[in-house]
């Protein structure tokens, strides 16, 4: 075996991304003990940090040890007891994969779907708030798998009115497109670093409203290792998972520190540092970032001749989902692509694999030079692969974008 020595590639697909400098550096700084006053303070400064990023009061923000599927699951086995209703809008892959977590967590799911490309207005959520009377509606912000966007800002109110509970999986768009966790009603929000926060995946950040921390707090188990004669327990069943048991990790991450597992240090230096580097940078400048180069590749994008994918007037701001030409073979062009450019893009899942290319410009990689090299060694394959195109124009599309910006 050898040293770690990746190549160095250039990740413009759906993400993972590669992570910002300064968060490479978090990652290789020195671990310390779990109940170190040192470490609990940085997990204090993370829980104040990702209340800006979340735009919330909420108390209980903090982060999952795992990839952005450990706070799904989190969220969804903590607060669904057997046999509740879930509502489910499948707009993409990864509503699939709500639906499937609802499912093994208990739930009845019941689902509506649009097309792939195309997202809900809010009358047909409310519609099915109204048949279904679920407990809990579970829906994605942005899917990548078809780089749509679900607008969620009159949701909450209706889920407030039809008292349901609101989760949102917002890990491929936080930080590139707005997001406002109270102004939104949301009640439980989960998102991963590896998107638009710049970083590797494997922490979780999450936000859990009040109503939704005391719902589980009626399921709040210690464990007998740990319990004293001041504990109580929850009235109702405990939650089904220990490891993603989110009433034993908020006594975790509270004042008594009540041991649950060993914080994963360097992952937690990570996510702080994703978040620090996000709010230097401002929200709203991060998210105009994300917009200018994701304009600029679609623009790019166009002058390949290439045709775009869904509804654009709902697309994310840091991926775009292009059509592969009927006598282009896509995996050759991605595999060429990453061996003599290094450079990867994404294709897709389910009805879409195969047919489109998802190409992302996020975090780190939301930037000109990015963008230009992608959109230049794209048009080399594809000219050579005989796809008509007019040479140069995809480069001057982008750099028109970037002209009326002035960047």
């Amino acid at each position: 075996m050898n040293r770690l020595n990746p190549p160095p590639r250039l990740l413009m697909g759906p993400g993972p991304i590669n992570c910002y400098p300064r968060v490479l550096g978090a990652m290789s700084t020195q671990l310390i003990g779990q109940y170190d006053p040192v470490m609990t303070c940085y997990m204090n400064e993370v829980m104040a940090l990702y209340r800006q990023v979340f735009k919330t009061q909420n108390s209980a923000t903090l982060l999952v040890d795992g990839t952005s599927r450990a706070g799904i699951e989190a969220v969804l086995v903590s607060c669904i007891e057997p046999g509740d209703k879930v509502l489910v809008p499948v707009f993409g892959r990864f509503g699939h994969l709500l639906k499937e977590i609802a499912e093994r967590a208990g739930a009845k799911v019941h689902c509506i779907e649009v097309e792939w490309g195309q997202v809900f207005t809010a009358e047909q959520i409310e519609d099915a708030i109204k048949l279904v009377k679920p407990k809990l509606l579970a829906m994605v912000q942005g899917d990548t798998s078809t780089t749509m966007l679900q607008p969620l800002q009159h949701i909450g109110e209706i889920c407030r009115r039809h008292d349901v509970l609101f989760y949102a999986d917002a890990t491929a768009s936080i930080g590139g497109n707005p997001f406002e966790t109270d102004e939104w009603q949301l009640d439980a929000v989960s998102v991963g670093l590896q998107k638009c926060l710049g970083g590797p995946s494997g922490s979780a950040p999450i936000t859990l409203s009040d109503r939704y921390v005391e719902l589980i707090r009626q399921r709040r188990h210690v464990e007998a290792g740990i319990v004293a004669a001041h504990h109580t327990q929850g009235t109702r069943p405990r939650i089904a998972s220990n490891y993603f048991d989110l009433a034993m990790i908020l006594d975790y991450w509270g004042p008594e520190r009540l041991n649950h597992h060993t914080e994963a240090t360097s992952m937690l230096y990570c996510a702080r540092e994703c978040a620090i580097n996000l709010l230097e940078e401002g929200i709203d400048s991060s998210i105009q970032r994300h917009q200018l180069h994701g304009e600029a590749m679609l623009a790019g994008v166009r002058g390949l001749n290439l045709q775009p994918f869904g509804d654009l007037q709902h697309k994310m701001n840091n991926v775009v989902g292009v059509y592969i030409p009927e006598k282009i073979k896509g995996d050759d062009i991605r595999q060429q692509l990453l061996n003599d450019f290094n450079i990867e893009i994404g294709t897709s899942f389910g009805p879409l694999h195969g047919k489109i290319w998802r190409i992302g410009t996020m975090g780190y990689n939301a930037r000109k030079d990015a963008v230009l090299h992608t959109l230049q060694s794209l048009e080399t394959l594809l000219r050579r692969a005989k796809h008509p195109l007019q040479a140069g124009l995809a480069i001057d599309n982008a750099m028109q974008i970037y002209a009326e910006r002035k960047l």
